[in-house]
């Protein structure tokens, strides 16, 4: 048992996580990873993530042109999504084969081209009165992903968590939203309004945290100049 909580350890070394599902989620990764086969590569497993996007992107389209019915396709698309961003760096580092400055760089553009066709799906489903919360949301996405990396530059510690919020707690959420607006055409409006304004509250707390930590960071380095 302990020597599976060090292996564990090891494997989620290169990032804190703050969020809610955390404990779970990395049990379960965990679990996922001795049971993956040699041939599928941390690559693969990337594009299996893309994939996932994809989906999700496709279920908003074919629900606008043929019903809401298709819409909990996206919930599968979000899992598959999930799978795969949530086990390339994992399976990498568990392998021993990590490359930490590639799988960090293919990490942020992977994530970044994934909202971007998740919001893109939203946008051909959404009325044309409400798409703009499409834009809004891929924008305030990117945002957080600039705080994420601005504070790496800063303190050297790489979060993508927003305090008790994720990306697994924000597929959870979309999940949830897809649900709904199965059940109650028309709900998504609100629901991506509310999703969009409290994202928007985050990274505003989040902006002036890390101003804060920059501003810290400026006086220490002040500190010690000769």
């Amino acid at each position: 048992m302990e020597n599976k909580i060090t292996e564990r350890a090891q494997i989620f070394a290169d990032r804190k996580r703050t969020n809610i599902l955390k404990a779970g989620e990395q049990q379960f990764i965990h679990f996922l990873l001795r049971y993956i086969p040699a041939f599928i590569s941390p690559n693969i497993m990337t594009g299996v993530g893309m994939f996932g996007s994809v989906i999700v992107c496709t279920a908003f389209l074919l629900a606008a042109n043929f019903g809401h019915a298709f819409l909990p396709i996206g919930i599968i698309g979000l899992f598959i999504n999930w799978i795969g961003d949530s086990l390339d760096g994992r399976l990498a580092y568990y392998r021993g084969i990590a490359r930490k400055w590639y799988g960090f760089a293919l990490d942020i553009i992977m994530d970044w081209l994934s909202i971007i066709l998740i919001g893109i799906g939203y946008y051909f489903y959404a009325t044309d009165s409400t798409r703009i919360l499409g834009f809004i949301f891929v924008v305030c996405y990117g945002w957080s992903m600039i705080i994420s990396l601005l504070r790496y530059k800063i303190i050297g510690v790489y979060r993508i968590d927003a305090g008790l919020l994720g990306p697994t707690e924000l597929r959870v959420i979309i999940a949830m939203i897809l649900i709904v607006e199965t059940a109650i055409p028309g709900s998504i409006t609100y629901s991506a309004l509310i999703t969009t304004v409290i994202l928007l509250v985050i990274n505003l707390k989040d902006t002036n945290a890390l101003l804060d930590l920059g501003n810290e960071r400026d006086r220490e380095e002040r500190e010690i100049k000769p």
